[in-house]
């Protein structure tokens, strides 16, 4: 089975729990080696956050059942690497604007 080495998300979460205890929630799941989390955007009722999370063998069923739990929802998977290497985005002539 391949490894996945970077997820990158779009989640749509309530205030509480705060960016702090959930990006610290999602660093323990298993896989995972680090998390970052991004607040996008914010209005009365929810945050839309970016949430990165690296690490050797991402689960990444762990990671959506952990942001499930913490009521948010995942709107998509923005980026996805897998293998044996983590393969970083190369820059085409359509990126530049």
């Amino acid at each position: 089975m391949v490894e996945t080495k970077r997820l990158v998300l779009d989640i749509l979460k309530p205030h509480e729990p705060g960016l702090l205890e959930f990006s610290e929630v999602i660093a323990r799941c298993e896989g995972v080696s680090g998390a970052n989390v991004v607040l996008l955007e914010t209005d009365r009722e929810v945050q839309n956050v970016k949430v990165t999370v690296e690490g050797d063998d991402i689960d990444s069923s762990a990671v959506e059942e952990e942001i499930d739990g913490l009521g948010g929802t995942v709107h998509s998977f923005d980026e996805v690497a897998c293998g044996e290497v983590l393969v970083e985005e190369s820059e085409t002539p359509q990126d530049v604007r």
